[in-house]
């Protein structure tokens, strides 16, 4: 029996980056001989153990067989023939499909049978096999990791695949919690964008965030969003309240703000009178459908509704409100019982005025 070190701990190893998760894959045993060594098994009908006494998990290496559209549609084979390189293979990007023996994380101990090393120097994300497209939650990692690593590029023929999986309709069987999940970590990340301009780029954005596939191509009145298309702002504002470091909630409600404007009438554009209002409607579908939990659904409620009164406040280009009305906003928002959202809903309207072309340095007293 053999055991090492899978996946993400070798790529940010050989990074130079910390990393907080190990997977393990333990090679020539089987469930029997995992049992005998105090092992307990993870769910039925699945080769993962917890280790006795860290609670790590160990997964018997196997091969996957695609039975059925979506992702739920696979058969494992896992005994000890299973080599580690055919473990590795079905894994989904070469940057992904390292390993090291156990207690031996080095440079020298790398195992490396699809390139992934060569792949970390050139900074491109490619998958491992063609396998990679009956997994569709593949996709939506790929985006998450363009926005951890913002400088690595999408080999070419990854994206044409993609594609295809995209227009043979494998996102569509994506469920609300895979989404979310892979989202929420993507906000979290260190450039958001890179998530949206990836699904957009192979056409799942459309799929999965048409609220948001939607803002891009609207224009804004340039005196005010010198970067114009509402699509852009909205990567900006995500991507402010990542460099500000702000919350997830805070960045949910960064990414959905301006869902009202791709709701204006084209014979009103640039203008957005009424986009706070207008955009209740669509961001209650996403929340509704993604199954977005409470704290984010309700601080991205208040952004979308009071963000332009909020920036009216503090603006140096218009009257300042009268105080009654400040008192109903903060009434409205319910400030005085939870002011905690209050300011994370002020830290969201922060991003807002700083992700303009020009303003990452807005200050509005």
């Amino acid at each position: 029996m053999q055991i090492y070190i899978v996946g993400g701990a070798v790529r940010d190893f050989l990074l130079g980056i910390p990393h907080a998760d190990q997977d393990y894959v333990v090679v020539g045993a089987t469930p029997e001989v995992m049992l005998a060594q105090g092992f307990r098994p993870v769910g039925k009908d699945f080769p993962v153990f917890l280790h006795p006494q860290t609670q790590a998990e160990y997964a018997l290496a196997r091969t996957e067989r695609k039975t059925a559209p979506g992702y739920h549609g696979f058969q494992f084979h896992a005994s000890p023939d299973v080599t580690l390189e055919q473990d590795l293979a079905r894994r989904d990007l070469t940057i992904n499909a390292m390993a090291c023996p156990i207690g031996n994380l080095s440079t020298e101990a790398v195992i490396d049978p699809y390139g992934g090393q060569q792949d970390l120097a050139r900074k491109v994300f490619r998958h491992v096999s063609p396998a990679f497209a009956e997994d569709p939650v593949r996709i939506l990692r790929v985006a998450r990791f363009s926005a951890r690593f913002p400088n690595f590029s999408l080999a070419p023929e990854t994206m044409e695949l993609m594609q295809s999986m995209v227009e043979a309709g494998e996102v569509d069987s994506l469920v609300a919690e895979r989404i979310w999940q892979e989202m929420s970590r993507a906000l979290m990340e260190n450039q958001p964008s890179r998530f949206l301009q990836v699904l957009r780029q192979c056409g799942a954005l459309s799929k999965l965030l048409p609220e948001v596939d939607a803002l891009y191509g609207v224009p804004q009145r340039a005196d005010y969003h010198p970067e114009v298309d509402t699509g852009v702002h909205t990567e900006m504002v995500v991507d402010m309240s990542a460099k500000l470091g702000y919350c997830l909630p805070v960045r949910f409600a960064a990414l959905m703000h301006d869902l009202g404007k791709a709701k204006t009438p084209l014979e009103r554009l640039p203008a957005h009178h009424g986009h706070e209002h207008q955009g209740i409607g669509p961001l209650k579908a996403l929340c509704e459908r993604l199954r977005v939990p409470t704290d984010c659904a309700d601080l991205a409620r208040l952004t979308t509704e009071f963000h332009g009164l909020i920036h009216s406040a503090g603006s140096h280009r218009e009257q300042q409100l009268r105080a009654e009305t400040v008192l109903g906003l903060l009434e409205k928002t319910d400030a005085f019982r939870r002011p905690e959202r209050f300011a994370h809903l002020l830290e969201a309207c922060e991003c807002d005025a700083k992700g303009r072309l020009g303003y990452e340095n807005y200050r509005s007293d």
